[in-house]
This record gives structure tokens, sequence and C-alpha cells, in this order.
């Protein structure tokens, strides 16, 4: 299995001088993410896409030997399909925002899903998001609830031609290790309450 981190967006939503990834939790986000799914143990390789919208995050990624693959930065569904056309292996797609990840939920995550399926997104319900005190834009009505996308999911690249089309397979889980990932500054302050 091959493990992505989507780290090439602008990061327009929080406003920030720098690069999103680059914000701080013990160390930049990104490599937090990077961290964990190394730390899962379930990964032959790990991915970092990247694109001309995050120059500082490259670099940083670069020199931390973490493998880089560059993409136009067109945006995510493009960039993602664009990588997703290269491999040919079992994928978890996470996005590098996530700053409480860790490799225990990764490892249930991938232990949760099955395998034979072509695309399997991880949500969390609106009320656990409230819960925290998030919010999100994107929401998704599944199993007769109103959840979130929380930026990961599993993919069989093999079974994919296009992104267009596909059955979406959906798992909740209410955890906040994946719920709380930075779209804005009040996302970033809360952080800091964890």
């Amino acid at each position: 299995m091959i493990g992505i981190v989507m780290a090439g967006g602008k990061g327009t939503r929080m406003n920030l001088d720098d690069e999103k990834l680059l914000l701080k939790y013990e160390k930049p986000i990104i490599l937090h993410v990077v961290d964990s799914l190394k730390n899962s143990n379930l990964f032959s390789k790990i991915l970092a896409i990247t694109s001309t919208n995050s120059p500082k995050t490259k670099k940083l990624l670069e020199e931390n030997n973490i493998e880089i693959f560059n993409t136009p930065g067109i945006g995510y569904v493009e960039d993602l399909n664009l990588v997703l056309k290269s491999i040919d292996d079992a994928v978890l797609i996470t996005s590098g925002d996530l700053p409480l990840l860790d490799e225990n939920i990764i490892q249930k995550i991938v232990n949760q899903c099955e395998s034979h399926k072509t695309w399997t997104s991880i949500l969390v319900t609106k009320n656990f998001l409230s819960s925290l005190g998030l919010e999100s834009d994107y929401p998704v009505n599944f199993n007769d609830q109103i959840c979130h996308y929380t930026g990961i999911s599993l993919v069989n690249s093999k079974k994919i031609t296009s992104l267009e089309n596909l059955e979406e397979n959906c798992i909740i889980i209410d955890d906040k290790r994946i719920a709380f990932n930075l779209n804005s500054k009040q996302d970033y302050d809360l952080l800091s309450t964890t």
C-alpha cells in the first residue's frame, strides 16, 4: 500500500502570509502527517503531492528526504487523478493539514476498509465536528446523517480509469484525530486547546 499526502494546495481560506502546511504543532504540520504514515508501518512508499502553489512545503519535504510527486496545481481532483494514473496499488490518501493524525488512527482506518472496494471515503458526523467547535463547507448526507469529509480515502487505484462516476463507499469514524483539519485561522487557534 502507498501513502499519499496531498500537500500542493494554496491554503487560501487561511489568509496566511506563509504556507498552511508549515504551521507548527510541535513541528510543521506536514511533517507530523508524514511521520504518522511512516510510524503506522503500513506503507511500502509515502508520496507527498506538491505543486507550484506550495514551494516552501516542497522544499521542507525534500530536506527531510520525503519522496515528492509534483503536479501542475490545477486543483485537488485534477492533481490526485494525475497521481493515481501513475500508481497500480492500494492507496491511502490524506490531506496534509491533519495535525492530530497518528499511526493508531491510520491503522484503524486501514483495518476497517474493505480492500475490494474501489473508493472509500472517511467521514465524521456534523454533530461530532460541531462538538469540537469545527465547521466544514462540504456536507454530505450519509446514512440519514449530515457528515463531512475528513480528507482521508482508501483507493484501489488498479480499478480506476477516471475520478468521474466512481462508486464511493463511506465509513463514519467520529475521532478528533481525523476530524481536526485546518481550514481557517479559528481552527488553528482551537488546536492549542486540544
